[in-house]
């Protein structure tokens, strides 16, 4: 079964998934390293060179494309806010899990972040108004709701536990 981690940017997808996966068994990928891989560009370069609807459209195909994997996968921030993503994803059988942390926590751990696009070119403000704009349709997509309070090995025991229930 594949685990597709979504949240806001900052919410420890990556670390929590990673953690996740050697308590599943299971490989581990990043949705937006294997984007970079793939274009053989930053996610900046993207951005600027292609623009976020390419960026966007090939996050689409590598989400689709890992259905059926035995994977935990870290989706980018953007990820499951696709109807088509989210679906193709819920209608695969895997478990799509919101990472829920609060907005300020995120913020502490991007606002230095110069890889991130949406974090150069927006206020804190405005980052939080995207956080909320992004937090209803992961709860809406997600199959899973983890309240992220607390240590990194807790929440990869919760993730594990609710996948394997």
């Amino acid at each position: 079964m594949t685990v597709f981690l979504c949240g806001f940017m900052g919410c420890g997808k990556s670390t929590v998934g990673k953690l996740a996966a050697k308590k599943l068994g299971c490989g581990f990928c990043d949705t937006d390293d294997l984007i970079v891989r793939i274009e053989d560009m930053t996610i900046p370069e993207i951005f600027e060179k292609k623009g976020e609807a390419h960026f966007r459209a090939a996050e689409a195909e590598i989400v689709k494309s890992l259905c059926g994997k035995k994977t935990v996968a870290a989706c980018g921030g953007g990820a499951m806010l696709n109807p088509d993503t989210a679906k193709a994803a819920r209608d695969s059988g895997s478990a799509v899990v919101f990472l829920d942390v609060p907005f300020a926590e995120c913020y502490d751990r991007i606002k230095d972040d110069t890889n991130r696009p949406l974090v150069v070119n927006n206020t804190r403000e405005q980052l939080e108004e995207i956080y909320n704009a992004r937090r209803s349709v992961y709860r809406a997509h997600a199959t899973v709701i983890i309240d992220t309070c607390g240590s990194p090995v807790e929440t990869a025991d919760q993730i594990a536990a609710a996948v394997r229930r």
